[in-house]
């Protein structure tokens, strides 16, 4: 019987996670949903809008931080909102201050507020200020692999190509660009943007991304709760198909059983 293959750990900044499924923390209904859904996920990542949600930058306010504890969870912040390069690093700075020092970052910065499309001058931009700085930068992008291929370059930790637009639900639009990152990259890929339901998050990671990160598919959702728990096993059930190896398509059908030996 041959061995079932050796999985490669998902590392960050030099960190080992069990979980490939990150999730953000936007759009819940309140505080204690947001708790709950995060939990029934079993992510290990929490991403958080730092110019949107109050992390302790506004007293008296209620704190996220209060049922997302940082000792839990590894706080990733994210520049949403931002459109510049400057306003995204100037984020990230006021994050590294509100969590003494930690230097793990997503950087998005958007083109417009129709399409939340992201932005690569910027993104190049200030991926080339922050790295130089000393952040371990995550950052959101388009599919384009030609773009992939340069924040690699520059020192991003780890690529994130949208399947979608933000918030869409439209699932993996371009696969096909998507493998093309998938092949060069010598960093971490994760899909962002764009999952809508269960099934999205399977393709991606059978597809070799190293994890999927999220917010509308799980917040949007009737049940969120649920919805938090099918991803966790949906990315799970992905990762073990891919590591699997599916067979492969064939246009005829191929009988199940042997056809040798018939009585």
């Amino acid at each position: 019987m041959t061995q079932p293959p050796i999985d490669q750990p998902f590392v960050l900044a030099g960190k080992t996670y069990q979980s490939r499924l990150l999730v953000g923390t936007g759009k819940y209904r309140d505080l204690e949903e947001t708790r709950q859904a995060i939990e029934a996920s079993g992510a290990e990542i929490v991403t958080v809008a730092v110019r949107r949600t109050n992390i302790g930058q506004n007293a008296g306010e209620p704190n996220l931080l209060d049922v997302i504890s940082p000792d839990r969870y590894t706080i990733l912040p994210n520049t949403a909102g931002c459109h510049t390069a400057e306003d995204a690093v100037r984020t990230c700075r006021l994050a590294r201050e509100l969590l003494d020092g930690r230097t793990l970052v997503k950087l998005e910065i958007l083109a417009d507020d129709k399409t939340l499309f992201p932005n690569v001058v910027e993104t190049l931009k200030a991926a080339r200020t922050l790295v130089d700085e000393g952040f371990d930068v995550m950052v959101y992008t388009s599919d384009d692999p030609i773009i992939a291929r340069e924040l690699e370059a520059i020192g991003c930790i780890a690529v994130m190509p949208l399947a979608g637009l933000i918030g869409s639900g439209l699932g993996i639009c371009n696969p096909y660009n998507l493998k093309i990152i998938l092949e060069e990259a010598r960093v971490p890929v994760l899909v962002d943007a764009g999952v809508g339901t269960a099934s999205d998050a399977a393709i991606a990671m059978e597809m070799g991304c190293a994890a999927v990160l999220m917010n509308s598919a799980i917040a949007h959702a009737q049940q969120p709760v649920l919805m938090a728990e099918a991803m966790r096993h949906a990315v799970i059930a992905g990762r073990q198909a891919y590591l699997a190896g599916r067979m492969p398509k064939r246009l005829y059908a191929t009988a199940s059983s042997p056809l040798q030996g018939l009585i």
